[in-house]
């Protein structure tokens, strides 16, 4: 584990926020935390690790307020939940089993592959109220929830808008309505990917918790915006943040 520095929680702090922000009104925000704890200087499978502490608590605090504000479809929420926990575990279990090397060369692939769904993504903050709670929709929210949970439980950027677009695309909810499945399932992925981490000693406690601080506050202040607004903040942030982590990366 890396020694603790100022330096680290000045780098980390702010982009959780940001990240926490842009999570909650659209997803993504993995696109911005994980490469925050690796531009700070955290080795990658303590980075992944301890992303997931700060991500499960910035995800509550949004998942709280949809949950209150009757969004949430617990008939959809709860089954794809649990499929989403069993890929999440075995898909951490797997990135312990996996060297940095390998999951370095995955970053340089699933990242810019995550940012350009997030940017290209044409329902990325469109107001629409479709809605569909019937078996084909539950069948598809399981099967994209287990197959997405296994890939946030071994990687994990990208995952909210990946849930997003799956739940609008094939499953044909609203977006508010699929945000708020997404973030439910996305909670139950975070929560059985941190136990597996934790329970392995991946986890940098301190440091999780500071950027989780700041990545509720995050979450609490993006999911009381409008939605419309979410992508003219998330977008330019992302493209920052891939800019820092490829600059960070050609300099190693």
């Amino acid at each position: 584990m890396p020694q603790l520095t100022a330096g680290m929680f000045l780098i980390i702090c702010p982009m959780l926020f940001l990240a926490g922000f842009v999570d909650s009104i659209a997803g993504g925000g993995g696109i911005i935390s994980l490469p925050a704890y690796l531009i700070a200087g955290v080795p990658v499978h303590a980075a992944i690790a301890t992303n997931k502490l700060s991500s499960f608590c910035g995800t509550s605090v949004t998942a709280a307020r949809f949950i209150k504000n009757h969004l949430v479809d617990f008939t959809l929420a709860l089954p794809s939940a649990a499929a989403a926990a069993i890929g999440s575990a075995i898909g951490a279990r797997i990135s312990l089993e996996a060297g940095e090397k390998v999951l370095k060369y995955i970053l340089f692939a699933v990242l810019p592959v995550a940012a350009f769904v997030v940017l290209r993504n044409r329902s990325f903050g469109e107001e629409r109220e479709k809605a569909s709670s019937d078996v084909r929709a539950l069948a598809v929210c399981v099967v994209a929830s287990l197959v997405i949970g296994a890939y946030d439980g071994f990687y994990g950027p990208g995952t909210g808008t990946f849930l997003i677009v799956a739940f609008t695309t094939l499953a044909g909810l609203g977006i508010r309505q699929a945000n708020a499945q997404a973030k439910i399932v996305n909670l139950a992925t975070n929560a059985a990917a941190l136990t597996v981490y934790l329970i392995n000693g991946q986890v940098i406690v301190a440091l999780g918790l500071a950027g989780a601080a700041c990545n509720m506050l995050g979450n609490y202040l993006g999911s009381g915006l409008v939605i419309t607004k979410g992508p003219k903040i998330a977008k330019p942030v992302i493209v920052i943040v891939l800019i820092l982590l490829l600059i960070k990366i050609i300099t190693e």
